[in-house]
């Protein structure tokens, strides 16, 4: 088949790439590399104008006075310069309803374009979109990311990227998208939860982790125990980076001679793995029930990761062992849980060899690029 990936927040579609590849189907990914993160794609879609100084402060100074935002507009125009390019794909794919980040005018203005040229649509509930946010902000979950902006109203700068996707403008793009597309696939249970009783969401289908790129290697503690955190500014709040930090600098105070607290902020995809190479724990993101990518990737290498595996996680893949340290979004509870791993180094080495084990029955990028082959055959 032929399938056209619209989109790259996490490397999902980077990894389901290579797994239809491997599987013999030709796969074209459009990104924009998602800022710093410099996600790879076929087709590089963003703005060129961030990367030229002089332009760079003259259209931020013009967005900061008027609201308009030329780097989004700028995506737009590179995205219909390929438009050609796009069309006759058997598959198409949005990573997110929102792919590109650009004016929801303008990516309905596009998704017409390009669902006119092809053949059977699918988006993929990954991250935040009208849906999900509607959800979490009526209080169905037990905990959310939008937790901290409810709890301090002077959050509002930073609520605001998670709030938009309830503006009139946000809410008919969903509802464009929702109506055009053959059936909405989640990729963890963050995603799926929302989603269950929507008419057209599909089963879920776990995030592909390209297991022959990323190699376990066992741990092995001589001396400190290193902690890593990575920190996105973006998303500080969101994935509770607050609460980690203050009881990192807990633990930093209360096994000084144990542990090496390593923090990174805002780094490219390429950096960041390299940078958590020679971690023992992997601490990544608070509010969730599921693991993300980064947590995902971090085990696959061999890490002892905290980050969300709440009961509905070991409740939907049937688990009869642990592959990551659920920890809730709570300075106490990371400090216990933190402390125990600290005080019990050996149980640090089985969760790691449970992570890998549970990465490659669940998650393997080629059963998992079957999974979406199979999935999307019943639309065609």
């Amino acid at each position: 088949m032929k399938i056209l990936l619209l989109g790259e927040y996490s490397r999902l579609h980077n990894s389901l790439k290579e797994g239809l590849e491997h599987l013999g189907h030709k796969v074209l990914l459009v990104g924009t590399g998602d800022n710093f993160k410099q996600y790879p794609s076929d087709i590089d879609v963003s703005s060129k104008l961030r990367e030229r100084f002089f332009q760079n402060k003259w259209w931020l100074s013009v967005y900061f006075l008027t609201g308009y935002n030329h780097f989004q507009k700028d995506i737009y125009k590179n995205l219909l310069k390929i438009l050609p390019q796009l069309k006759d794909y058997d598959i198409v794919q949005l990573i997110n309803e929102d792919a590109f980040r650009i004016y929801p005018v303008d990516e309905i203005a596009f998704y017409q374009k390009i669902f006119r040229q092809n053949k059977s649509i699918f988006l993929s509930a990954c991250g935040e979109d009208t849906h999900i946010i509607k959800y979490y902000d009526e209080g169905h979950m037990r905990y959310s990311i939008l937790d901290p902006f409810k709890k301090n109203p002077d959050l509002k700068k930073e609520a605001y990227y998670s709030y938009k996707y309830l503006q009139p403008a946000y809410r008919k793009l969903h509802e464009f998208v929702v109506k055009n597309v053959s059936g909405i696939i989640p990729s963890d249970l963050d995603y799926d939860i929302p989603y269950r009783l929507h008419p057209k969401s599909l089963s879920l289908i776990p995030n592909p982790v390209n297991v022959d790129k990323i190699q376990f290697k066992p741990l092995k503690i001589n001396g400190k125990i290193n902690i890593f955190f990575g920190i996105n500014r973006n998303s500080f709040y969101k994935k509770g980076a607050d609460i980690i930090l203050s009881a990192l600098a807990s633990i930093k105070e209360k096994y000084a001679g144990k542990v090496k607290i390593m923090s990174v902020e805002n780094l490219s995809y390429n950096e960041y793995i390299r940078q958590y190479d020679n971690a023992h724990i992997f601490i990544d993101q608070l509010y969730s029930y599921d693991q993300g990518f980064n947590a995902l990737e971090a085990m696959a290498n061999g890490k002892c990761v905290l980050t969300g595996a709440e009961k509905e996680f070991f409740e939907h893949y049937r688990l009869d062992y642990e592959p990551a340290i659920n920890v809730l979004p709570d300075k106490t509870d990371i400090i216990k849980k933190l402390s125990e791993l600290i005080e019990n180094p050996v149980k640090i080495m089985e969760i790691s060899e449970n992570a890998r084990r549970f990465i490659e029955e669940h998650h393997h990028y080629i059963n998992i690029a079957q999974k979406y082959v199979d999935t999307w055959k019943k639309f065609i």
